[in-house]
């Protein structure tokens, strides 16, 4: 058994607003196992300025990984644990080249393309007009639950975003939920959460920035809006720590970016111990190419959770992996034309 990894660059169909900027690009690793004529595929998706794996000597790693293949899944991934991104890669990777499908990981009745996955429209910021665009298009195409990115426009403007919404599709009709990625400073975040929880939001993710648990602690215990966790468990390794940080901030929910937290057995202790503390939780994928993202639906499909997940990026980039994923009436579907076209 051999293993390499095959750096991709995906390109944004139009540039894509973010708290952290204006992204243009997305960098991505494949990771390939060969043995003879067979193949597995999976992608080390390491997100630059977010991922706790974003560090000088990844491609050593990486590339120590693959050399080191013959040790087997469970040893590289106690090796890696600093190392997320590289372990969500060699989940999928050791997956698809155990499947009689490579890239049927996971046998349920999404893969049988006999069910579906309801997933949230992804409003990207911008200009006021782009987002009343974007909002648009996405109800046009039958979402009924919409996230919208805020923190990067003015507030008052986005809160006029939300009273357009509002005005056209009441709470019981559009579900809408809002990621803050961390833009409140802890010393106004109270007031911004009152004012945002007059829309009848589902939800915000990470009010403040991600470190400061009192403050968090504080924000949930006196929020008229659930707030979910989801930069705030990037990075945190041991077991300890992690039911620490659940018991200290005490959230609502908590988002699992399956690259960020160290794949499908990272995310899974997750759920464990929120599912103990009474913490509801989604998935949502972190900007992967169509490998990374057909791994993270049928894994999502299989854990049983009916909210809206945030597997919506598929349609992100020009050049991504010709695959069967399709999105229709807002929800993700794997479809009968079996057309993947991976030749990185």
């Amino acid at each position: 058994m051999k293993a390499h990894f095959k750096p991709y660059t995906l390109h944004f169909k139009r540039a894509s607003g973010t708290s952290r900027g204006v992204l243009h690009t997305k960098e991505t690793y494949f990771i390939v196992i060969q043995d003879n004529h067979k193949q597995g595929v999976g992608e080390c998706n390491m997100f630059k300025g977010l991922s706790i794996d974003d560090r000088p000597d990844f491609l050593e790693k990486l590339q120590w990984a693959c050399s080191n293949i013959s040790l087997g899944l469970d040893v590289l991934m106690l090796d890696l644990i600093e190392f997320p991104s590289i372990q969500f890669g060699l989940e999928q990777a050791f997956l698809s080249f155990n499947s009689q499908h490579p890239y049927k990981l996971f046998q349920n009745d999404f893969t049988a393309s006999k069910a579906s996955i309801p997933i949230n429209g992804l409003i990207w910021m911008g200009t006021k007009e782009f987002m009343y665009q974007q909002i648009k298009e996405k109800l046009k195409t039958g979402f009924t639950t919409i996230k919208l990115k805020i923190g990067a426009i003015d507030f008052e403007a986005e809160l006029e975003l939300l009273t357009f919404i509002r005005s056209e599709f009441n709470a019981e009709q559009i579900e809408l939920r809002v990621d803050a990625n961390g833009a409140f400073l802890p010393a106004t975040a109270l007031e911004k959460l009152k004012r945002l929880s007059e829309f009848e939001l589902h939800s915000i993710e990470q009010p403040i920035r991600q470190g400061q648990w009192q403050e968090m602690a504080d924000l949930c215990s006196r929020t008229p809006l659930p707030i979910a966790l989801d930069e705030e468990l990037i990075g945190v390794f041991s077991e300890v720590k992690k039911q620490l940080l659940l018991q200290t901030i005490c959230p609502q929910f908590i988002i699992l970016k399956p690259a960020l937290v160290g794949g499908f057995k990272g995310s899974e202790g997750w759920i464990s111990m929120a599912k103990q503390q009474g913490i509801d939780w989604w998935i949502t994928s972190a900007l992967e190419s169509n490998i990374g993202l057909n791994a993270i639906a049928q894994w999502t499909f299989g854990l049983g959770n009916t909210m809206p997940q945030g597997l919506g990026t598929g349609a992100l980039y020009t050049n991504n992996i010709e695959c069967p994923l399709e999105v229709n009436n807002g929800a993700l579907s794997y479809s009968n034309n079996d057309n993947w076209n991976f030749k990185i």
